[in-house]
């Protein structure tokens, strides 16, 4: 269709140009042009019209010749920024006519410098955030060839980069915001000022000219743990000094508002308080020996509270000579102070078992009121439960004391193991010292006794005194080793006991092996009818204090009704070796006493 519009166009033009002619014509035969002056005006027209169709020509094929070239140039710009941007080439159509080619050629290679340009300034502005982070932290800036375009993946990695930075940056200025913040708090409270270049820019007014680089960074802590160390240091001199200044306080007996008043005037700086503290401790120091003698007593004050602490006996006291000196001079006041000192740290070393210890003396203490109680007849006069509480109380008693001897005893075996030298309490080894404790109070208790019996006329009960147990171990009485005689006679006796208020007869028989207390209710004897009585304690070694008292206890406290047997042995070791019947006719009597004494 286009080229019958063309041909329809030449025919057209053909036409057009041979009217022209034929107009020509007609004009030069109306003016009356001779023929050879025709041919040469004919000529003109031909002339003048080749040359313009010459000169169309010419312009169309400057046009295509450009066209070409255009091409030409943009399949070399294409094949550029196919490299530079990295993408696939793009398949030109090998049907499109030149001009068709040059056009879409054209609108791809302006649509590839769009976007690389797009990419060119995206990379500009991300390469100045991320230098500008890089400058603040230091860091290693993403690289990216310099005249390249870069990837899209470049692209993104640089963002990426980019974020990464600015989260590190925001860390790193919250932890300059807090390292600064305790730098500048530790310097005001140990009064410090800044020395170092370091210092300075981390305490200055415009925080933003600090860089924040993993070394200053590590720096800062590094002077932060100075300061705090510094600070500790600081702190415990503070308390050293604080500690002498108030025993010596203490010792020249400053009053209350003498102390307040310096505690008052104190500087805010830990630096300042030093030096205060120091000044005051000098101060003292001069008053100590201006008041050297009182000085001194008020230390032998404090030993003896803590001798007392420490359980020492009198012998571990009396090592001590310097107590006694009367010559009172600054070598005598080193000694004390020496002394005082060695014992506060020993106090503190077995501070645990001091507290044991005493809560054990506490328990033995309330052990031995309960055992009073027990011997006043006037308690069972009291109402309202008094009796039942008080044998709740004495039964937690009785049971805590042998677990607090254990608990002690471990602790003291642990701790000698661990210090390499003996525990004492009071002089002697724990169980030592709780064994002559139960010693003494049995041999008060025998004391008492005999004190009772006397006062009623009767005959004292000695009893051999107990031998004192190896190691901490049970006491053992001492025996005879010969059967007395009971009335002269190697006859054993049968003694008839009654118990609450019944009447007591004794008689002799060749026949027995052992002295019986019997009933005389009219009832069979209990052993003809159950097996004797035996006891539930362990064996006599493996006895403990307590355990020992209460089988001393058992052997008088029998039920009525009982019968106990006793062979002439056990009955010289009861009684203390004395004849149990003096005369015929009082021999009753001094049963029923005995009796009485032992059941009580």
């Amino acid at each position: 269709m286009t080229s019958r519009k063309s041909e329809l166009l030449a025919f057209s033009l053909v036409n057009g140009i041979n009217q022209s002619l034929a107009r020509l014509v007609d004009i030069w035969d109306s003016i009356g042009i001779q023929e050879a002056m025709r041919v040469e005006r004919m000529e003109a027209v031909k002339k003048h019209i080749e040359l313009l169709l010459k000169d169309m020509i010419t312009e169309e094929e400057n046009l295509k010749s450009r066209i070409e070239k255009n091409i030409i140039t943009y399949r070399k710009e294409l094949d550029t920024l196919y490299h530079e941007l990295t993408i696939d080439h793009y398949q030109i159509d090998k049907s499109l006519t030149v001009l068709q080619l040059e056009k879409d050629l054209r609108i791809r290679v302006e649509s590839l410098m769009k976007e690389k340009n797009d990419r060119l300034k995206e990379l500009k502005s991300l390469q100045e955030e991320d230098k500008s982070l890089c400058i603040d932290l230091c860091a290693t800036p993403y690289y990216i060839p310099t005249g390249s375009v870069p990837t899209r993946q470049q692209l993104l990695e640089l963002q990426e980069h980019i974020k990464n930075l600015s989260v590190e940056r925001e860390c790193r200025v919250k932890i300059f915001s807090d390292l600064r913040q305790q730098i500048h708090q530790l310097m005001k409270e140990i009064g410090h000022d800044p020395q170092t270049t370091l210092e300075k820019d981390a305490v200055c007014d415009d925080a933003e000219a600090f860089l924040l680089t993993k070394e200053n960074i590590s720096a800062l802590q590094l002077i932060v743990c100075q300061l705090e160390v510094k600070k500790d240091d600081l702190l415990s001199t503070k308390e050293n000094l604080k500690s002498k200044v108030y025993n010596l306080w203490s010792r020249l007996e400053f009053s209350e508002e003498e102390i307040k008043h310096f505690e008052a005037s104190l500087k805010s700086s830990l630096s300042e308080e030093i030096n205060e503290w120091q000044l005051e401790l000098e101060r003292l120091e001069e008053l100590k020996r201006a008041n050297m003698q009182e000085v001194i007593e008020n230390i032998r004050k404090e030993l003896l509270e803590f001798w007392d602490k420490c359980t020492f006996s009198t012998e571990q006291r009396e090592s001590f000579a310097a107590f006694s000196d009367g010559n009172f001079t600054e070598e005598l006041l080193v000694k004390h102070e020496d002394e005082l000192s060695r014992l506060k740290s020993y106090y503190e070393k077995c501070k645990s078992v001091f507290e044991a210890v005493e809560r054990w003396e506490q328990n033995w203490r309330l052990f031995q009121d309960f055992e009073r109680k027990a011997s006043d007849p006037s308690r069972f006069s009291n109402r309202g439960g008094s009796l039942l509480k008080e044998s709740k109380e004495r039964t937690k008693v009785q049971k805590m004391l042998p677990k607090l001897e254990e608990e002690i005893k471990s602790f003291i075996d642990t701790w000698e193991a661990e210090q390499g030298t003996v525990f004492l309490v009071r002089g002697q080894r724990f169980m030592d010292y709780v064994a002559k404790q139960w010693e003494d109070y049995k041999l008060q208790k025998e004391k008492e006794k005999n004190e009772r019996m006397v006062k009623k006329g009767d005959t004292p009960v000695l009893k051999t005194p107990p031998v004192k147990r190896p190691n901490g171990g049970p006491l053992t009485m001492s025996t005879p080793n010969k059967n007395r005689k009971l009335n002269g006679t190697n006859d054993v006796s049968v003694m008839r006991a009654t118990v609450n208020g019944m009447t007591t007869s004794s008689s002799s028989s060749s026949s027995s092996t052992g002295s019986t207390f019997y009933s005389i209710t009219g009832k069979p004897p209990l052993s003809a009818q159950k097996t004797p009585f035996r006891s539930r304690l362990p064996p006599i070694s493996q006895r403990t204090p307590l355990q020992e008292f209460n089988s001393d206890k058992k052997q008088f406290s029998k039920p009525p009704g009982t019968y106990v047997e006793f062979t002439n042995t056990d009955c010289a070791e009861i009684f203390g070796q004395k004849d149990l019947v003096k005369k015929s006719s009082d021999s009753e009597a001094i049963l029923n006493s005995t009796t009485k004494d032992i059941l009580h």
